[in-house]
């Protein structure tokens, strides 16, 4: 019988935010190394000098680079994308445990 694999990331919306990037880049909407750059300027601001294991710290990094790309590219409006991320907290917090998390008007 063979062993099931650990999941590769922690959270499934670090894997959803990280296929959406690979995905915008190989869509030509950024270059990889323009990415990179990116990415790693925001790290180096927000003082993550350690060793990242992958977790929310580095995924919020990752969201907030892909969040400032889009938004420079007027491809995501910075105040809808603020409010978008609201209206998913006030869903998920007032969602009872186990149920699927709606946002209102689905």
């Amino acid at each position: 019988m063979s062993e099931i694999p650990e999941p590769v990331f922690a959270e499934l919306w670090h894997a959803q935010v990280f296929a959406l990037t690979v995905h915008l880049s190989e869509a030509g909407r950024f270059a990889w190394p323009d990415w990179a750059e990116r990415f790693g300027a925001t790290l180096k601001a927000h003082g993550l000098a350690r060793d990242l294991d992958g977790g929310d710290d580095y995924f919020n990094a990752w969201l907030e680079t892909l969040e400032a790309i889009l938004a420079e590219d007027g491809i995501a409006d910075p105040v809808e994308a603020a409010q978008v991320r609201l209206a998913w907290e006030a869903a998920y917090l007032s969602t009872p445990h186990g149920s699927p998390v709606r946002l209102a008007g689905d």
